[in-house]
């Protein structure tokens, strides 16, 4: 009575609903190690926890961590009014506890009996259930977030290597341009000569046609090219650089027709130093193109300028920058991703990141769900007063007697570390919020998700 009368939760209840408590339970003593509650198994027990620690911990595919105590001073176990859920893991006494336990079947009574003490069980019960909502959805962004670390990663490791790899050589290219010049200016050209020059420099960028040349079709023209500075008197050092121009041979014999000897010699070198700079300033154009697509892809997907509130949401741009965010991990596996969204979608009413993470988990688990070389198609139409979207795969397909449950959470597939059993609860509990539907249809061959949003007014 004098612990209950202590107890941060229940203190200030009547001394004869503490009497109650006291007379209908008993003291239990759990040691460090005990199981209180086994993952799976409904609890059967009311803990009013007077000393120690009791924890839920998770592995959720980042390392074991707690999603749940109670220390003294709460209450925990089933709850008056309860369904009676099962814990989505063990609970586990990680200090010498001790708390009244009260057995579930004189729940009733105590209903009756206790009414301070019951509204006090039930409060208890509506925060435990905001706070495990909660860790699911904190517990959900950071997977989210790796996921996007991972492809952003992915993404702009090549452009950034190709950046940085063609700063380097432009900085060398540029010194070796200079002392081309220099060579260039001490031949004395005329102005017609420097016309002819410049002539054959605006060839550099030209396109070498439609189709990259092969190894043997440029071998042949860097042979090509040799025999012409062979049949003019200069070196064909030059010929490896010009092959790789669209400088062509008549604009090379333009050049010869006004420019001859050692004054050749310094033109040439200039055209393969100034076509060098040119092409690596576009190859750096080009990285720093391929860097900010995805992270603009990003920006867009997590709608990170943009406050948490409804408003029309265009759901071609947020299926396109989940698909950017999510094309390393396709490409990884091979997998064919078609998108087919109509010229005439209507944008609906929603929250963009939160719809952002619907179709980051839908088409996520798309991915998982196909063997390379899968196929996975994306479409989007408008019905009636509905956006409609669908995603389908071509995996295994979901068994008969598990599809009831992929929505419930923690409930996954996935081996241990792959998947969550999160994604699909969040997807189901957000679309909620937007008062949309996500049916689901399921056979060997052909999986589709439907996710039908209000379009908005």
């Amino acid at each position: 009575m004098a612990r209950l009368a202590q107890h941060r939760a229940l203190g200030s209840a009547p001394v004869d609903e503490h009497a109650w408590l006291a007379a209908h339970g008993v003291l239990g003593a759990f040691p460090v190690g005990a199981v209180v509650t086994a993952k799976g198994e409904k609890a059967k027990n009311l803990l009013v926890v007077f000393a120690g620690h009791l924890v839920i911990r998770m592995d959720r595919g980042a390392g074991s961590h707690k999603i749940f105590e109670w220390r003294a001073g709460d209450v925990g176990g089933v709850m008056p009014y309860s369904r009676g859920a099962s814990p989505p893991n063990d609970v586990v006494a990680e200090e010498p506890t001790e708390a009244l336990v009260i057995e579930k079947e004189v729940l009733a009574e105590l209903s009756r009996e206790c009414p301070v003490v019951t509204a006090t069980f039930v409060h208890a019960m509506v925060d435990r259930a905001r706070q495990f909502t909660s860790s699911d959805l904190r517990d959900e962004k950071l997977i989210s977030l790796g996921k996007l670390a991972a492809g952003l990663a992915h993404e702009l490791n090549n452009p950034a290597s190709a950046t940085v790899r063609s700063a380097k050589l432009l900085t060398e290219g540029l010194s070796s341009a200079e002392a081309a010049a220099r060579q260039l200016a001490a031949a004395h050209l005329s102005a017609a000569q420097f016309a002819s020059n410049d002539a054959a420099r605006a060839t550099c960028g030209a396109p070498l046609g439609s189709v990259a040349l092969s190894s043997v079709a440029r071998a042949d023209r860097e042979d090509t090219i040799a025999d012409w500075l062979a049949d003019h008197g200069v070196s064909d050092e030059s010929a490896s650089a010009l092959a790789d121009t669209g400088v062509t041979l008549p604009a090379l014999d333009a050049l010869a027709a006004n420019v001859s000897g050692q004054a050749l010699e310094a033109a040439l070198r200039w055209l393969v130093e100034c076509c060098l700079v040119r092409a690596l300033s576009s190859e750096i154009q080009t990285a720093a193109t391929r860097i900010y697509e995805p992270v603009d892809a990003v920006k867009g997907f997590s709608y990170m300028d943009r406050a948490p509130t409804p408003e029309p949401v265009d759901i071609r741009r947020g299926i396109s920058d989940t698909l950017t965010v999510l094309g390393a991990k396709a490409r990884a596996k091979s997998i064919d991703v078609s998108v087919g969204l109509a010229d005439d979608l209507p944008r609906a009413r929603a929250v963009g990141a939160e719809l952002n993470q619907v179709w980051m988990n839908l088409i996520d688990n798309a991915i998982d769900a196909v063997a390379v070389g899968g196929h996975v198609a994306v479409t989007g139409a408008r019905e009636l007063d509905c956006v409609v979207v669908r995603i389908v795969d071509d995996g295994p397909g979901i068994a008969p007697e598990i599809q009831g449950r992929i929505f419930d959470p923690l409930f996954t597939t996935k081996p241990v570390g792959k998947g969550s059993g999160l994604g699909l609860d969040i997807a189901r509990r957000l679309l909620q919020r937007h008062d949309a539907e996500i049916p689901v249809e399921s056979v060997p061959g052909r999986t589709e998700f439907q996710v039908r949003l209000p379009a908005a007014k």
